[in-house]
């Protein structure tokens, strides 16, 4: 969604670098270019007047002009200033002290917010919590059905008395929900409600009546994040109409210009608690201003990767596929490779992990046009594979490649494309378990490879060949001696007895002496 803002800012950045000292001209334009890049990205024009005035008095003062690299200082303003616009510290859940928590969602018609329900429910039962999805939306056509679907596939409690369809009182429902939860023990209850126009006046007080009745601890406004700047002026309606206490943004991964998501906090004063990516029920995190300031200015998310991926993978098993690279390469095999690959397949979609990594901002391109299916055809090369291949493949030869390629519907030529990738990477990710860093660079200090080839080049130099004809080996092991001799006397140099201490009897040698003059 912010590719186009990213690239913006990244060109306004590059202008500024190898640039000693900015003048006040250089800050003007790179102001100038900034408010444009936001412009065109929807951001509502308060917030970007803000935003401006901001960066440019900072921009001006004395962190920048005394700084060594200033066009580094510009960009660490900027984003510290997109931080501050997206609401500044992430904001947590309000949690009841006496269960159950209430949280009841509301928003325009098409926000959403059946399919968010389902995934906050699912994210608050990967935090520990025991939720229950309430359906209120009895105005659209199957809308409890929906919402059932939803709660069967993310693993979580549904309540419904009422079939919908324009039929039921949705106040009385989701008072009905609370003893509900009481009675069976849900911390959690997600009150999700019809979807409404920012003009209608008969639905905006139906939801005051909800909230009203069930008094929630937050009442979440879900915000399609790709309506642009209408989407600020649907929130400063609602927020006048019924009022809420945080934002949740929806299909965030659309392919609009972002300005919502830059905006909505700065005009409402309501910050952004979640941020819904992708179709998926497990596409849904807490939001973070500064990794998302970090994302739009082509840093990456490490933090949100790393995040990722300690949910995913277990400490022990993470162990004990370390210490089989250890031991050496031929320990780690297809099964173990095709067992990781799964395990990155679970964190999701390739391309946005990529995404996440600093500097893949260059390579976005690339990264858009990844294919997702090169990993299943991968998984089911190495499925195609006998036991004893997959444990060994030196074995695979010509005729079980032609096997392997027919079970798994590839051509021959992409089988030993594969086997040979996994030799290296193999070969790679040994090395780096045992501490020998990347092929091509010296190890990492402190994980043991520097050790062990030092022990080596010790080894190889003790063991130095010696020349095979005997004249000139004897000429070598007398000048060996010499030396040894010469270093004894105190003579480090192996320089002729009596020279050292003499330096008028010092002689250059040929070559040096032209040197000289």
């Amino acid at each position: 969604m912010f590719d186009t803002l990213s690239d913006r800012l990244a060109s306004t950045f590059k202008n500024l670098r190898g640039k000693g000292r900015l003048s006040e001209a250089d800050i003007d334009a790179t102001a100038r270019e900034i408010r444009i890049a936001l412009l065109e990205a929807d951001v509502a024009l308060p917030a970007v007047r803000a935003f401006i005035k901001h960066v440019k008095e900072r921009a001006s003062g004395v962190e920048v002009s005394q700084a060594l690299n200033p066009a580094q200082q510009v960009i660490k303003i900027v984003n510290e200033e997109l931080i501050g616009i997206l609401g500044g510290e992430t904001r947590r859940l309000r949690f009841a002290k006496t269960p159950p928590t209430v949280i009841m969602l509301a928003g325009l018609q098409g926000a959403g917010k059946t399919t968010l329900a389902g995934k906050l429910g699912r994210w608050l039962k990967s935090q520990g919590h025991a939720p229950l999805l309430v359906a209120c939306d009895l105005q659209r056509p199957n809308a409890v059905n929906q919402l059932q679907v939803v709660a069967e596939r993310a693993g979580v409690a549904f309540y419904g008395p009422q079939p919908g369809n324009g039929v039921g009182d949705p106040v009385q429902v989701a008072k009905d929900s609370i003893e509900h939860a009481r009675t069976k023990q849900y911390d959690v209850v997600i009150v999700d409600t019809a979807g409404r126009l920012g003009i209608d006046a008969e639905m905006m007080q139906q939801a005051a009546d909800i909230r009203d009745a069930v008094s929630p601890d937050e009442v979440l406004f879900v915000v399609d994040a790709m309506i642009g700047q209408d989407a600020v002026n649907t929130a400063e309606a609602f927020r006048d109409g019924v009022g809420f206490d945080g934002v949740v943004l929806s299909k965030l991964d659309g392919d609009a210009r972002g300005g919502a998501a830059l905006s909505i906090a700065h005009v409402t004063g309501k910050q952004i608690m979640f941020a819904s990516n992708g179709e998926k029920l497990d596409d849904f995190d807490a939001f973070h201003p500064d990794r998302m300031a970090s994302r739009i200015l082509g840093m990456g998310d490490m933090l949100s990767l790393i995040e990722k991926a300690e949910q995913t993978f277990s400490q022990q098993e993470a162990e004990k596929m370390a210490a089989k690279l250890a031991k050496g390469p031929k320990e780690f095999t297809l099964d173990d490779f095709l067992a990781q690959m799964e395990q990155v397949r679970k964190m999701g979609s390739i391309s946005k992990l990529l995404g996440m990594l600093p500097g893949m901002a260059q390579m976005k391109d690339q990264i858009n046009n990844l294919d997702e299916r090169e990993v299943d055809r991968t998984a089911a090369i190495i499925k195609s594979m006998t036991p004893g291949e997959r444990q060994d493949p030196t074995i695979i030869n010509g005729s079980r490649r032609a096997r392997i390629a027919r079970g798994s519907g590839v051509d021959v030529s992409t089988v030993k494309n594969l086997v040979e990738r996994f030799f290296d990477a193999r070969k790679m990710m040994s090395r780096m378990a045992q501490g020998g860093g990347m092929p091509g660079m010296p190890g990492m200090p402190g994980m043991g490879g520097g050790a062990a080839r030092k022990k080596k080049q010790i080894k190889q130099a003790k063991g130095k060949r010696k020349s095979g004809n005997p004249m000139k080996r004897k000429a070598d092991e007398e000048a060996a001696a010499a030396r040894r001799e010469a270093a004894a006397a105190g003579n480090p140099l192996g320089l002729p007895q009596g020279a050292a201490q003499d330096p008028q009897n010092f002689e250059l040698p040929e070559e040096f002496k032209k040197f000289m003059g």
